[in-house]
């Protein structure tokens, strides 16, 4: 019994083993084969395109500069018969991932091989050189294998210690140096062919604004010749004009001056008969009417000074009367006033004494009241001492109130008591 297999363009069939014994294998691409049961052995091998990320890490150029370079490489088992075979044998069996990590180990070594004889601006600078190296290095290898290099590329190149930085850094100030050298050359340029320019437009420019100021000249020289030539002409025949002109203006005013003449002799009559009209005018209108005004003026007058005169003397005489009565009034009190205090000094003389403690006695509350103003504004007093001074300073205040009386009324009270039966000094 056997079993048909068939396979597509992206796939080879490797048949081996057959009746009869048979050692040969069989590859098939794209196509169909038979095989036997228990007797054909049957397996594929695919043709797709692997796609590889080899990858150095700190690999020392050179120069001994760690670097780190990532590569992207397309590879893929080749068709032809032997290729194919060469290929069978490696890879049969094994797994897409198993053939990609014999590859990229492959790849890899040659990458760190071919990174250590270069030096790192080489391999910065031409990434594709660098990567066709590879490819030419490795290709045999892998070719031995039935596998071949489609594309390799280099993706990435870094380092840990900035010497691709500093590298850049120093290319770009370089270019900027360049940039900024070429700029200020094409400015110079720039400015040199401009300044020419510029020249032979202002040496155009001059030539032909001194053409224009001789041209100019020749003009105003001309103009001024006619002009010259018209002013005289115009001169004499204004001086002729202004000649008639005063002429005729002195005949004018010698007829104005004779016209003045009469006007000023009839002004003059005129003026006279004002002066006699205004005269009789005054006398009608002011001056017999102001002496009219002065007569009742003058009347008004002496009557009013009468008048005057009457009121003084009534005026007088009151004040007179008012003084005397007042006067008289003034000596009415008097005598009342005297006649009281002789009563009085004859009672104080009566009484004596008696009369004399009377005055002190209703004196003595206005006194108090005098002595306790100042004390009512006062909140409380404090007498500091014990109990035996306290009662001795009561007894001195009390003693020296007669002094004090004494002394603001010229009254003995101690006197006056001893005379009142039943008080004691």
């Amino acid at each position: 019994m056997g079993n048909i297999h068939t396979t597509g363009p992206n796939e080879a069939l490797i048949v081996s083993g057959g009746c009869c014994g048979s050692t040969k294998k069989r590859t098939i691409v794209g196509g169909w084969a038979w095989a036997w049961w228990l007797v054909t052995d049957v397996q594929r091998l695919s043709l797709n395109v692997m796609t590889l990320n080899p990858m150095c890490e700190n690999v020392e150029t050179a120069q001994g500069v760690p670097l780190t370079v990532t590569g992207v490489a397309q590879c893929k088992i080749m068709k032809a018969d032997e290729l194919l075979g060469t290929a069978s044998e490696q890879f049969l069996g094994k797994s897409v991932k198993e053939i990609k990590q014999t590859i990229l180990q492959t790849l890899e070594g040659h990458l760190r091989a071919i990174l250590g004889t270069l030096t790192v601006e080489e391999v910065y600078k031409d990434r594709d050189q660098f990567a066709a190296l590879v490819r030419e290095v490795a290709a045999p290898d892998v070719g031995r294998m039935g596998i071949e290099i489609l594309s390799f590329t280099i993706k990435d190149v870094y380092d840990d210690v900035q010497y691709l930085a500093s590298l850049g850094k120093a290319q770009t100030a370089v270019v900027k140096r360049d940039a900024d050298a070429g700029v200020a050359e094409a400015n110079r340029d720039a400015g040199i062919r401009e300044a020419e320019c510029e020249k032979s437009a202002m040496d155009v420019k001059y030539s032909t604004d001194t053409k224009i100021e001789d041209n100019t000249r020749m003009y105003k020289l001309q103009k001024a010749n006619f002009d010259q030539e018209i002013n005289t002409a115009k001169a004499e025949s204004q001086l002729a004009y202004e000649l008639q002109a005063a002429k005729i203006r002195q005949r004018i005013r010698n007829e104005e001056i004779q016209i003045d003449v009469v006007e000023r002799r009839k002004q003059i009559e005129i003026e006279s008969q004002e002066v006699q009209r205004k005269d009789r005018e005054l006398i009608g209108t002011v001056k017999l009417p102001a002496e009219a005004e002065a007569y009742r003026v003058q009347t008004i007058a002496q009557g009013k000074q009468c008048q005057t005169i009457e009121s003084a003397r009534a005026e007088a005489e009151r004040i007179r009367k008012i003084g005397a009565a007042e006067a008289h009034a003034i000596e009415l009190v008097g005598k009342a006033e005297a006649e009281r205090m002789r009563i009085k000094a004859n009672v104080y003389k009566q009484y004596g004494d008696a009369a004399i403690m009377n005055i002190v006695l209703e004196s003595l509350p206005k006194i108090a009241a005098e002595v306790a103003a100042p004390l009512a504004k006062t909140d409380e007093i404090v007498l500091i001492g014990g109990n035996d001074n306290l009662t001795n300073d009561v007894t001195r205040l009390v003693a020296q109130l007669p002094p004090s009386i004494n002394a603001l009324t010229g009254v003995d009270l101690s006197k006056v008591l001893s005379k009142i039966p039943g008080a004691k000094a």
